[in-house]
């Protein structure tokens, strides 16, 4: 059984870079903050870079997948044409929530209403 909230799914933002790290770098830090906004609104649980250094991962917390959709055309990566998006959905029907998770503490504030 889940003790995961109904109606709240997780989705894995996929990036990929489509630029030379040169056009990639100097956006770093305002996508850095784009990370920081949805982390203060509890949306991304956790985000960071793949390695190699091809793109990056982001964990994220909502109700539909639209509303994910609608909140990466705000990133830097995306509105500056460095990155492509694959967004996947999923429910989870087993999570670790014992101490030793690494996601506890995070996934467990973001889910407190």
């Amino acid at each position: 059984m889940s003790r995961f909230p109904e109606g709240t799914n997780i989705f894995v933002i996929d990036l990929h870079y489509i630029a030379v790290f040169e056009q990639i770098d100097p956006l770093i830090e305002a996508h850095r903050a784009f990370l920081q906004k949805y982390y203060a609104q509890k949306v991304f649980i956790a985000s960071g870079a793949k390695v190699p250094r091809e793109g990056g991962v982001i964990l994220a917390l909502s109700d539909k997948k639209e509303k994910i959709e609608a909140l990466i055309k705000h990133d830097p990566f995306y509105q500056n044409g460095v990155a492509r998006y694959r967004i996947t959905e999923f429910k989870p029907s087993m999570m670790d929530f014992t101490k030793s998770n690494i996601f506890q503490s995070s996934l467990i504030m973001c889910l407190k209403p």
